[in-house]
């Protein structure tokens, strides 16, 4: 990575992954790391997303698997949306996207990290049981929880309106990179705004989140009638807060470090936690499979579904044994073939059988009296 700071811009970062990286090592394990943690995630996440669809059919969902389920929409997002804009850039070291997609992708990135952990605080609020099945109408309130999402999505997308501002393509050499470049007379603004802004997206609520599950959960515990179900479920929530906030810590804190015009960090380290952050994504619908037993459940039974239809699509002959030169096989197939009679031989021999011959007109009387005798 060589490149220097315009004189006019009070900071230079790249946007997209890290560009112009020198050795093949980093070209080739990267995407590699990148990809394998987006197709992981993506097939978690989707599976989570099932299992809540089929809850809320069923009449089992509740507000905390509204959010849930929103969290692994949010999640599903980043690795399929962003993941591969960093693996590709990591491929070419250059930036070969076009200037719609440099505009929009930390844009649209830090807009899906906020909404995770603004999410993740808004399920403090949530109901964690469920209602009886005979209990009228749906156990969770539609209008808090769309009024909620809304309004968490309108303030993820508004507060990284920066990172849509000063993204540009620069042509460098023969190569063309994305970089983020505030010039200098917006310097003073700008320093005081990315100190409120990972601190009001991501440290308070993230802090806010593990205190009060941490709390909740020795309160469940101790002093709750029956803690078995709420505190797994309170369990669950806190494992997922304390995941993203250690996960996401590097990537946020490298963003404001660099933004605040200090000494760039290694480049190791900004790849490092650009890959947690994807490692975050991937990681929750982990912990929803092995620690939220309603998931777990919701798992077992897709993979009994799955099982079933693929045995129906594939017969089930079961053949005859056999043993020493097949006998068993010969006397099976004589005995179906007894059984096996056309009606019209079966009614002709049953008359024959059911036959009287007198005496008088008898064609063979001497065979008759040799038995007698």
């Amino acid at each position: 990575m060589d490149i220097n700071r315009p004189a006019n811009v009070s900071f230079f970062d790249f946007i997209g992954g890290v560009q112009l990286l020198q050795g093949e090592d980093t070209r080739t394990a990267v995407p590699v790391i990148l990809i394998g943690i987006c197709v992981s995630g993506a097939v978690g996440n989707l599976l989570v997303l099932l299992i809540f669809i089929r809850d809320f059919r069923s009449g089992r969902g509740s507000e905390v698997k509204a959010l849930l389920a929103s969290l692994a929409s949010t999640d599903l997002m980043i690795l399929l949306l962003c993941a591969p804009v960093r693996a590709v850039t990591y491929y070419k070291q250059s930036w070969t996207l076009g200037s719609f997609v440099c505009t929009t992708t930390d844009w649209f990135q830090h807009s899906c990290v906020i909404a995770k952990t603004l999410i993740l605080a808004a399920t403090t609020r949530a109901k964690h049981t469920l209602v009886p099945s005979t209990a009228t109408g749906p156990f969770y309130s539609p209008t808090w929880i769309h009024g909620a999402l809304a309004f968490i999505w309108i303030v993820s997308m508004m507060f990284p309106i920066p990172q849509l501002l000063f993204a540009s393509l620069v042509q460098h050499g023969r190569d063309t990179i994305c970089v983020s470049e505030m010039p200098v007379c917006a310097s003073d603004f700008m320093s005081l705004f990315y100190k409120i802004y990972p601190t009001a997206t991501f440290v308070v609520p993230a802090i806010f989140t593990v205190a009060y599950y941490t709390k909740m959960l020795h309160a469940a515990v101790n002093h709750a009638p029956s803690p078995q179900h709420q505190s797994k479920v309170i369990l669950v929530l806190l494992c997922l807060s304390g995941a993203l906030g250690l996960l996401l810590l590097p990537e946020w804190g490298t963003f404001t470090w660099i933004r605040l015009g200090y000494v760039r960090p290694p480049v190791g380290l900004l790849i490092f936690g650009q890959v947690l952050l994807y490692a975050c994504s991937s990681l929750s619908p982990v912990i929803l499979m092995t620690m939220y037993e309603d998931v777990r459940q919701g798992l077992i039974h897709i993979w009994f579904v799955a099982t079933c239809r693929s045995k129906k699509r594939v017969p089930n002959k079961q053949c005859p044994k056999t043993e020493g030169n097949g006998a068993e096989v010969g006397a099976n197939a004589v005995v179906n073939a007894q059984e096996k009679t056309f009606p019209d031989v079966e009614h002709f021999w049953t008359g024959r059988r059911n036959t009287h011959v007198e005496e008088e007109q008898d064609p063979v009387p001497w065979e008759r009296e040799e038995k007698m005798l």
